[in-house]
């Protein structure tokens, strides 16, 4: 499993800025995941960038300024710009649409990202990353859902406050109540909470509510918040489901506890507390002590490093 966050695609595109020619006169995104690294790239070259649909309607932005209704047969070089690349479909439908508009426009197209032996499809491209990949701005609408495992607090809702956390009708408020925060669009594989089992009902209840689609609700089962204290065993009681488990994918809150679920299980888990995707705890750990980074956690180790001294 790859996975990119949006820290990872604005470093790559930095690193490798270079390889574009400086002579495009309108950078034009791919909706919808095209907009973030189209607009990315527009404010590192200083260039004017619009959508696919809003260039046919004569509609882009410039920096300054709000966007506005131009003849946008004035640009004649343009660049089309996609987070990522398989087959190329996508980028030759949005070719046609602005070819539509006419055809005298000198059109290239950019990937930040491409699977390997796709690297011909566009013309320019930033980081070959191989299939299965997930990338932090599209995961959530991700069809493999069915293989993760959800938290709840901290995920799929804000946690408690500690004046909510009491066990008692604040909690059940609560959680009848709670703000949603990363409800995904496709249906999950299991939801894993550390909220006692006598919750049960209240929960399912907002998961309703809020339109999220699961198959399994997997709770603590233990009689009250002291028994819970008591046991400690938030992540462990996670970990086991997951490691019997055929996901592939863990989405947990908090980064001492995402460290632990991969330390038990050895698979991946994704810490939506700074949405870094763990491979290896151990590795980072043992790093973090012996103050020797590899190269691709050095930035990762630091960051749990920070943390847990704050």
């Amino acid at each position: 499993m790859y996975y990119r966050n949006i820290s990872d695609m604005n470093q790559i595109i930095l690193k490798k800025l270079s390889i574009l020619p400086r002579d495009f006169d309108l950078i034009v995104g791919i909706p919808r995941s095209g907009m973030l690294p189209a607009n990315l790239l527009a404010l590192y070259l200083s260039k004017p960038f619009t959508d696919i649909n809003s260039f046919v309607n004569g509609h882009i932005y410039k920096s300054g300024e709000r966007g506005q209704f131009i003849d946008v047969k004035s640009f004649k070089k343009i660049l089309i710009v996609d987070d990522s690349v398989a087959s190329g479909s996508a980028m030759q439908k949005s070719k046609d649409l602005i070819l539509s508009v006419s055809k005298d426009f000198d059109i290239s197209f950019c990937a930040i990202y491409v699977i390997p032996g796709k690297e011909k499809v566009v013309d320019y491209y930033f980081e070959v990353v191989p299939l299965p990949r997930y990338f932090q701005w599209n995961i959530l609408h991700h069809s493999t859902l069915e293989k993760a495992c959800f938290d709840i607090d901290g995920v799929l809702c804000v946690d408690p406050n500690d004046d909510q956390n009491d066990d008692g009708p604040k909690y059940r408020d609560f959680i009848l109540n709670a703000d949603p925060l990363y409800i995904p669009k496709s249906k999950v594989g299991t939801l894993v909470t550390s909220r006692l089992e006598k919750y049960r009902k209240e929960t399912e209840i907002w998961l309703e509510k809020n339109n999220v689609k699961y198959d399994k609700l997997v709770m603590l089962d233990l009689p009250d918040m002291k028994a819970r204290q008591k046991a400690n065993n938030h992540a462990t009681h996670k970990a086991n489901t997951y490691k019997n488990s055929d996901y592939i994918l863990f989405f947990e809150s908090s980064l001492n506890q995402a460290l632990e679920i991969n330390r038990i299980t050895k698979k991946p888990v994704l810490c939506t507390e700074n949405f870094e995707m763990i491979y290896d705890a151990q590795s980072v750990m043992y790093n973090m002590k012996s103050g020797k980074y590899f190269p691709g956690l050095r930035n990762f180790a630091l960051k749990i490093r920070n943390k847990l001294k704050n």
